[in-house]
């Protein structure tokens, strides 16, 4: 999967040692913001430090994210991970061309549709009939359509 967005906070690097291989490992977290009418917001991972270094993602920086999720089990709790595996710069002044196939709501309406409901809605509305009865035009209450 991919998202395209601004990385809005880096956090701190975490390390270890594998206790199966005795290797040290490094992971690193961001989360990015997408650009939306509702913008998203989604915590990523990069194990590894040479993936750390080779992506060397900064604060502010305009990204397109491909990652993979997954979900484990750790004491009875279930909790999802989103790893990337290649992260790109995207040039700011690229986003407006292509606009990401998500920024479009679902049942989002074509302009035609749109061109026609703003024709309807100003269209003049046809008054009816005025009443011939004098009696009936005296009494509010009498002068319902229904």
């Amino acid at each position: 999967m991919e998202l395209q967005g601004k990385i809005i906070a880096v956090l701190p690097e975490r390390g270890g040692v594998s206790q199966r291989s005795g290797t040290e490992w490094k992971v690193q977290e961001y989360v990015i913001e997408t650009h939306e009418t509702y913008p998203k917001k989604m915590v990523f991972d990069v194990f590894g430090a040479d993936r750390i270094s080779r992506f060397n993602i900064q604060i502010g920086q305009e990204v397109l994210v491909a990652f993979d999720i997954d979900a484990h089990e750790w004491n009875g709790r279930w909790f999802n991970s989103i790893r990337a595996f290649d992260v790109r710069p995207v040039d700011p002044s690229q986003m407006g061309s292509a606009p990401a196939p998500s920024a479009q709501p679902y049942n989002a309406p074509t302009q035609a549709a749109t061109d026609a409901s703003a024709q309807a809605v100003s269209a003049p509305v046809a008054s009816a009939a005025a009443p011939t009865d004098t009696a009936a035009q005296g009494d509010s209450a009498e002068d319902l359509p229904f």
